[in-house]
């Protein structure tokens, strides 16, 4: 009988050894594999892509685009040549133009990122539709690199831009007024409108007393006659005791926009309210 007990004993103790001998084996094995992957350094490949994935711009916006490449890498010591290829229903010449070599971007040497650049074409006709571009790229240079990455690396391979049509008017100006004898400028006013016959101008600068009047929106409608009709309009920014109104006139040669504005003041008193006449013109920039 304690024979057999002893072996029972002797058989427990050697399966706990052994479980224990596992378990050790075990640990050590996933401590070493976690070692090994906190040491492991990625060694590529490294790949070129698009920065962006879509873009949007109306055809009013007058600055080149800039739709960017970039390696996703260590800059290298050469310049990186990049192929493409443009497809869409915009139409080249007539909605936009790629300012330099079609078809190919360089990222210089010692850079990260290059850039394809297209300048947008304003051929406004109050048709509000959109036309679009596909770029993808096709090759790179050196050959060590790839394009684009994840699975059949589509990721970045490809960037959509979409042209939004504008009304005849809309777009960013520059204005300048004179009032008496003094003349003041300002940059990065915006037109815009929903139906290509109401607008809003915003930005702009009344301008009358100094040359840093608040800047409150202004409505005008344009007739269909390059005449162009500012009506009377109050708001918040004027006062309620004053008002603005005119008439104006869009140049369809240089598409200056010219606004003959009445300002009105109402004073305490009512025989002392004051008018003031002053003229805006405003460039597209």
């Amino acid at each position: 009988m304690k024979d057999q007990l002893s072996d029972k004993r002797t058989a427990k103790v050697k399966h706990w050894i052994i479980r224990l001998l596992t378990l050790s084996v075990v640990i050590g094995g996933a401590g070493a594999c976690q070692k090994e992957d906190m040491d492991r350094v990625f060694e590529g490949p490294y790949f070129v892509r698009f920065t962006d994935s879509t873009l949007t711009y109306k055809e009013s916006y007058s600055k080149p685009v800039s739709i960017k490449v970039h390696n996703v890498g260590p800059q290298l010591s050469q310049p990186i040549t990049v192929n493409y290829t443009v497809n869409g229903s915009a139409r080249e010449g007539k909605d936009y133009t790629i300012v330099g070599t079609k078809g190919t971007v360089i990222i210089p040497a010692n850079k990260s990122f290059g850039e394809i650049s297209v300048q947008l074409i304003n051929n406004a006709n109050n048709i509000l539709n959109t036309q679009s571009l596909t770029f993808t790229l096709t090759g790179v240079q050196p050959s060590d690199l790839q394009i684009g990455f994840g699975k059949d690396n589509i990721l970045g391979k490809s960037l959509m831009l979409t042209i939004q049509d504008d009304c005849l008017l809309g777009g960013a100006y520059s204005g300048s007024s004179r009032v008496g004898s003094q003349t003041y400028t300002i940059s990065d006013a915006a037109i815009t409108s929903t139906d290509c016959k109401n607008y809003i101008l915003s930005n702009w600068n009344i301008g009358i007393f100094n040359f840093d009047a608040i800047k409150t929106p202004l409505t005008f409608v344009d007739n269909g006659d390059n005449s162009l009709t500012v009506p009377t309009q109050s708001n918040a920014y004027l006062g309620t005791n004053e008002s603005v109104k005119g008439t104006g006139a869009w140049n369809p040669r240089d598409k200056k926009i010219t606004l003959n504005l009445q300002l009105l003041l109402k004073l305490a008193n009512p025989d002392r309210d004051t008018t003031i006449t002053f003229t805006q013109t405003y460039t597209p920039q």
